[in-house]
């Protein structure tokens, strides 16, 4: 029996880009779920609470610095896919403190202990080898600062469970292999992630979301904010 051809991955990009908004950020219940995550981040922060250097990394349409609730000077939107930061561009065009760079998150070009706060949502479960990425990124941040991760429970039950309630549908709508792109993209899941993270750093503050307790099974969301 022969092998089904391979996808082609630039057409996937191009699917992907095109439909980024509509897949994640539309009206409807998974859609409400990802964008609460950003917001479960920066809830123990506010107005009050200032960093001066910021980076996110793997910022995608821009979607997180909406839910940004502390001061900043200087906020560096990175992502691997240029594409991308043109929609990051779109939505923030107006903030002179921003400012777009393609950069490689398993190698970043910047400096070591540059900023004061990384970013980084829905992105580690990407990358293979986590804990390598991890030591990265923790190398740009000034001692003190603060590294902070949104990871999906993944593949917990209740993600499991939650991803056939719209954002699947939507995608197979748009033509999209949805089930083999996320088996390759999906690369780690939540249990070893959160596995690593313990195990690297000491001051670890982390909300699981919606039921609190630190259980991926009956959780959606898993958010980090470590202090460096």
């Amino acid at each position: 029996m022969q092998m089904k051809t391979e996808p082609d991955m630039d057409s996937y990009l191009r699917q992907f880009e095109a439909n980024y908004e509509k897949l994640n950020y539309s009206n409807n219940l998974s859609s409400r779920v990802l964008d609460h995550s950003h917001k479960v981040l920066e809830n123990m922060f506010s107005s009050s609470d200032h960093f001066s250097d910021v980076l996110e990394i793997g910022a995608g349409s821009g979607k997180h610095l909406d839910s940004i609730r502390h001061g900043y000077d200087r906020y560096v939107m990175s992502d691997g896919n240029p594409k991308m930061l043109d929609q990051a561009k779109q939505r923030h065009n107006d903030n002179n403190r921003i400012s777009f760079e393609v950069a490689d998150a398993r190698e970043l070009h910047f400096e070591d202990k540059s900023f004061d706060r990384v970013i980084a949502t829905h992105v580690l479960e990407h990358l293979i080898n986590p804990h390598d990425i991890l030591r990265e990124w923790a190398r740009v941040i000034k001692p003190g600062g603060t590294l902070s991760l949104v990871l999906p429970c993944d593949p917990g039950f209740a993600w499991r469970l939650g991803r056939n309630l719209g954002v699947r549908q939507r995608a197979q709508s748009a033509g999209m292999e949805y089930d083999y792109w996320m088996a390759r993209e999906h690369v780690n899941s939540i249990y070893n992630l959160v596995t690593f993270i313990n195990y690297y750093f000491e001051d670890v503050k982390t909300t699981w979301w919606p039921m609190r307790l630190p259980l991926a099974d009956i959780n959606l969301i898993y958010a980090a904010n470590i202090r460096v």
